[in-house]
């Protein structure tokens, strides 16, 4: 690990400022790096993903004897040194041929890893696409397709979808500009089959969107392929430790407001309340006793005397008959 040091100048301060943690943190940046065998389709691959990831991405072209899942070490240290929390390592060897890795890092310490194996056969580069390509730092839309990706339970397939959404989120932005949206990453993956020992593959796709006219008031939309095309086998996995998990998705408390429940705003911009009352028994409801409510001795005796001859008019009718 990296020793601390007790910045000398301005620049050294800025530079620890911008590593020390904060309430919202800097977008993620991705480093690049490769094993001592790594055979050309990766170190293309690598190439293709770093010129999308531009310019929250560094790319290291010296080998390095490392072992991911033996001892990540050598990863922390890399990550800690070039602010990095996402690394993308690949290697080549025979019993796991075009292999990248992906590793994600919390406090610059492994938090979970990734191994995609990379089909040769299917492999295309973004140079073998001739047509126009996007434009450099925008950020794509995403696409996650199959029924993999959406189990409620935590597998291989959800882990693919959350390193690719960390890997391609980008900046923050509060508002986006359609005129930024240039293309599309789509990422799919066939339905799993009981019984089944084949893993389905996991199929990334990035598609060109253009805009044509239609004749109507919206465009007509368009896609072209624009590349890179990659077809990936999941492999080895390393699932992030709960606890350190748990620390990673804590947020900071923040000055903001907190929205007060039971309290909304109309369209008039009236200030509406709710308020939840227990079920009332008005037969227990105490009510204050006034002398003007009392009723006074007379009048209680004249409605004495009328029940009373209200009861004897019927037994002398009876008489009379």
């Amino acid at each position: 690990m990296l020793r601390q040091i007790k910045p000398r100048n301005a620049r050294s301060k800025r530079a620890l400022d911008k590593k020390a943690p904060k309430p919202v943190e800097n977008p993620k940046t991705s480093l690049f790096l490769r094993y001592t065998t790594c055979s050309q389709i990766v170190q293309d691959a690598m190439g293709d993903l770093h010129q999308l990831r531009i310019p929250l991405a560094k790319k290291f072209t010296k080998k390095n004897e490392i072992h991911p899942f033996e001892d990540a070490s050598s990863l922390e240290f890399f990550s800690e040194k070039n602010d990095a929390s996402l690394l993308v390592f690949g290697s080549s060897n025979k019993k796991r041929p075009h292999a990248l890795t992906l590793v994600r890092t919390f406090g610059y310490k492994v938090l979970d890893m990734l191994e995609l194996g990379l089909d040769p056969e299917s492999f295309r580069t973004l140079k073998q696409f001739k047509n126009k390509k996007c434009a450099v730092g925008l950020k794509p839309m995403l696409l996650f397709a199959g029924t993999p990706f959406e189990s409620p339970v935590p597998n291989q397939y959800t882990m693919v979808k959350s390193f690719f959404t960390d890997f391609f989120k980008g900046e923050p932005a509060d508002k986006v500009d359609v005129e930024g949206l240039q293309y599309i990453i789509s990422i799919s993956a066939t339905e799993l089959v009981e019984g089944e020992d084949t893993k389905p593959s996991v199929h990334l796709r990035v598609y060109l969107i253009q805009t044509n006219r239609s004749g109507q008031k919206l465009p007509r939309i368009e896609v072209e392929e624009m590349g890179p095309r990659m077809d990936f086998r999941v492999g080895r996995i390393k699932e992030a430790d709960e606890s350190m998990l748990k620390e990673a998705l804590r947020r900071a408390k923040t000055s903001a407001e907190r929205p007060k429940k039971n309290i909304s705003t109309d369209i008039v911009g009236d200030k509406i309340g709710r308020i939840h009352l227990g079920k009332q028994d008005l037969k227990e409801l105490q009510t204050r006793k006034m002398k003007g409510l009392k009723r006074s001795r007379d009048v209680a005796d004249s409605e004495e005397e009328m029940d009373v001859v209200s009861d004897d008019e019927p037994s002398k009718k009876s008489k009379r008959g």
